[in-house]
């Protein structure tokens, strides 16, 4: 064996090492972060639990912030909906803005009936460019969070199959003859 090569097997042990590290640990990142969020700051992810609040509030049933819809939303930012990361990075920064110009503090700490008045104002189009689109961008992955399999990261719980009286979906296998 010449100097600078490693065997075989003391390349697949590094590899398995590696590997395993991975798995423990997913939810390091080679970014320094340390915030449990993949996509949403820690200061975006609170902005979006109050916006999935909103959207879908708690009454007798958990609302969307409690059922993990900005999980939801956050994990899928990373996978299948990242072509929206843009439209989400542009429009929690716009709305960021705009809240702060008009009320001069974050939407999180308004009172609950002025969230209400300014997300509809967002609805509207009334707010910023793109802020109808936005609000609908986000309408549309709150209720898929909430109404979807908790596998993806909302519906926490089953709250929503509960709330409509759905039975848990039960995965047997891949086997679906009679025995």
């Amino acid at each position: 064996m010449a100097g600078n090569e490693i065997s075989r097997r003391k390349f697949l042990k590094s590899m398995a090492v590696g590997t395993t590290g991975l798995l423990i640990f997913p939810q390091c990142s080679f970014q320094g972060r340390s915030s449990d969020w993949r996509f949403f700051t820690d200061e975006e992810a609170g902005l979006m639990e109050a916006i999935v609040e909103q959207i879908i509030p708690t009454d007798e049933w958990m609302g969307a912030k409690d059922a993990g819809v900005a999980n939801f939303i956050d994990k899928q930012l990373m996978g299948p909906l990242s072509r929206f990361q843009d439209k989400y990075k542009n429009g929690l920064k716009a709305f960021k803005a705009t809240c702060k110009e008009i009320y001069d503090m974050p939407f999180e700490k308004l009172p609950w009936d002025e969230q209400t008045k300014f997300l509809t104002r967002l609805e509207k189009g009334e707010l910023f460019e793109e802020g109808s689109s936005f609000f609908r961008l986000v309408r549309d992955h709150t209720m898929a969070g909430y109404y979807g399999s908790p596998r993806h990261g909302g519906n926490k719980g089953y709250v929503s199959y509960r709330m409509i009286g759905l039975d848990y979906p039960v995965i047997e296998g891949q086997n679906r003859y009679d025995k």
